[in-house]
């Protein structure tokens, strides 16, 4: 009788496992979209010294796209400045038609950006995950979101 509950516990334990793997793996969702700073361009506030200073303020409010370049929502929020010519710690939003999703992190000058999404709106309430944000030198910025809910 030991060795049957053991073997049945067993079991229990790699079925319950292999349901939250799989739930898991099922519900990661990918959007790819493009934040447009081309025309909107980000507003710099000059708090400290003259120039690129530690707590100056951007501010930014963008036409989100899709991949194709067609308008899809909006894209904005507001940066404080914490290393001159290296990174802000940013919070933005990006508004859809159906909801809405919150995003905040070190946003790099250059490099690619890790973000984390701490929520939603909508159809995206419940949302969690990252986004990488990648700065295409050419006014835009590919916004890679990565998220389950």
């Amino acid at each position: 009788m030991n060795i049957y509950s053991n073997v049945m516990t067993s079991l229990l334990f790699i079925f319950i496992i292999s349901g939250l793997v799989a739930c898991s793996q099922e519900n990661t969702h990918t959007l790819i979209t493009i934040a447009d700073a081309r025309n909107n361009k980000a507003k710099f506030i000059d708090i400290g010294e003259p120039g690129d200073s530690v707590g100056d303020i951007l501010t930014f409010d963008q036409p989100l796209l899709d991949q194709h370049g067609k308008t899809i929502g909006n894209n904005s929020g507001t940066c404080i400045r914490t290393r001159v010519g290296h990174s802000f710690q940013c919070q933005w939003t990006l508004t859809f038609k159906n909801g809405s999703i919150q995003v905040a992190g070190r946003e790099f000058d250059h490099d690619t950006s890790q973000i984390t999404i701490v929520g939603g709106t909508g159809a995206y309430l419940g949302i969690s995950g990252e986004m990488e944000s990648v700065n295409n030198d050419d006014g835009t910025f590919t916004q890679t979101l990565t998220y389950r809910y």
